[in-house]
């Protein structure tokens, strides 16, 4: 399998291997356009995401119940489309650009209709299209980064993809900090900035991005369909990398609830709120690229472990005493650590026990499982929020987390990590 893999990547890579044994490229061009795209479309959403919370709960009055229920549509309701996305591109033709764009399309389209929605039902449903582009693209635009990369270099390929994606991520809530001050209207014009920048990332793909694995792919012996994606599941590999990963999901608190708590805990004034996104995507964006090439190295299952070990000494920063300054600069650090020793790393780990015909449908059954679970946890944070308090809350999340992860530990791939 990893070497019709090979054979089939280096192709759609572009990288041509030379003589004398001299290294394959260690990155494609494939992954750095989808890279670029990613950036682009990242510094569009995060705009919107780092003023979100501010603006429903703040200017919308909404509870964190009613945050909670809206913040679980916005990062979960892509499961539900994940499976279409990834089955449909796995049905040949080049397919995984056009779906992959036609997702990045209709995210776009959803930006300035936030400027009508001024209540729970319409923001809601708007929200649930914007997740739906994303959950169509997403598992595509994976496929792509790990048919364009070999098996031993697949984690530094997703960790350049992830540090180009946060650089995006990195400028978003920066952009919509200095809109909102420069601006009277700095809602409005924030999200009609963010349909402006996202329109160019879909130009980008159109224009730069490969439409696909420029060798065809084998189906003569798997066909993709939905109940061969399904029957993935049988891998033994693959099945307890998807339940680890909705395992851990359930415990994993989203941003805009950890940048909340920040806020609370520090008295952070409102319009400051927009840049504590900024740490996080700055500490993923620097550890990215390392820590995807040492997952490479020491297993990639380890360092999506180490990635929630992390997250879990966040949490406890924030149920702690401890009032220093260092406080918002620790806890932002290890939450992007978080993302950076998982995001990426989950796919790559998740790729080496997927054939090529069905990568998309592989990987879009670990992303489901993992939306699924972050879209419970924000529904039932909010509530535990709103029935007993922030602090509550977030101590229920610490020790699910914390049990989660040793069950985790136990049904750890046993397969080797990191075929040579």
């Amino acid at each position: 399998m990893y070497v019709a893999d090979s054979r089939a990547t280096a192709s759609a890579a572009g990288a041509v291997r030379s003589p004398a044994g001299r290294r394959r490229t260690a990155v494609a061009p494939t992954v750095l356009a989808l890279g670029t795209v990613s950036l682009i479309t990242d510094v569009s959403s995060e705009m919107v995401t780092a003023v979100l919370p501010l603006y429903l709960v703040a200017g919308l009055g909404l509870s964190p119940l009613g945050f909670g229920l809206l913040d679980g549509v916005y990062n979960g309701v892509s499961a539900l489309v994940r499976l279409a996305g990834g089955h449909l591109a796995d049905r040949g033709g080049g397919r995984h650009k056009w779906v992959a764009g036609a997702g990045y399309a209709l995210s776009a389209a959803c930006k300035p209709l936030l400027l009508v929605a001024q209540t729970l039902t319409p923001i809601g449903l708007v929200l649930a299209v914007d997740r739906t582009g994303k959950g169509l693209r997403t598992a595509p635009r994976d496929a792509l980064i790990s048919l364009s990369s070999t098996p031993e270099t697949r984690g530094r390929a997703f960790g350049v993809h992830r540090a180009m994606d946060t650089a995006g991520a990195l400028l978003g809530p920066l952009a919509a900090f200095l809109v909102l001050r420069a601006t009277v209207d700095g809602y409005d014009a924030v999200f009609t900035v963010s349909f402006c920048v996202a329109v160019v990332g879909v130009l980008v793909l159109v224009l730069f991005v490969p439409g696909g694995p420029a060798a065809p792919l084998d189906h003569s012996t798997t066909r993709a369909t939905l109940r061969a994606a399904f029957a993935l599941l049988r891998r033994r590999d693959l099945r307890r990398i998807t339940v680890c990963a909705l395992l851990l999901g359930l415990a994993t608190v989203s941003d805009s609830f950890v940048y909340l708590l920040l806020q609370r805990r520090l008295g952070v004034p409102d319009r400051w709120f927009a840049l504590l996104p900024l740490g996080t995507a700055a500490a993923f964006l620097l550890l990215a690229v390392p820590l995807g090439r040492i997952a490479d190295r020491v297993g990639r299952w380890r360092m999506f472990l180490g990635g929630h070990l992390a997250l879990l000494l966040a949490y406890g920063l924030l149920l702690s005493s401890w009032h220093g300054p260092a406080l918002p600069y620790a806890v932002l650090l290890l939450h992007g650590a978080f993302y950076a020793a998982t995001d990426g790393v989950l796919m790559a780990a998740a790729a080496d026990s997927v054939p090529p015909e069905l990568r998309s449908s592989g990987l879009a059954l670990v992303q489901t499982g993992q939306a699924l679970a972050r879209f419970t946890c924000s529904l039932s944070f909010g509530a535990a929020w709103t029935a007993w308090g922030d602090r509550a809350a977030l101590t229920g999340s610490a020790v699910a987390l914390a049990l989660c992860g040793l069950i985790a530990l136990a049904l750890r791939p046993l397969a080797p990590e990191s075929p040579a």
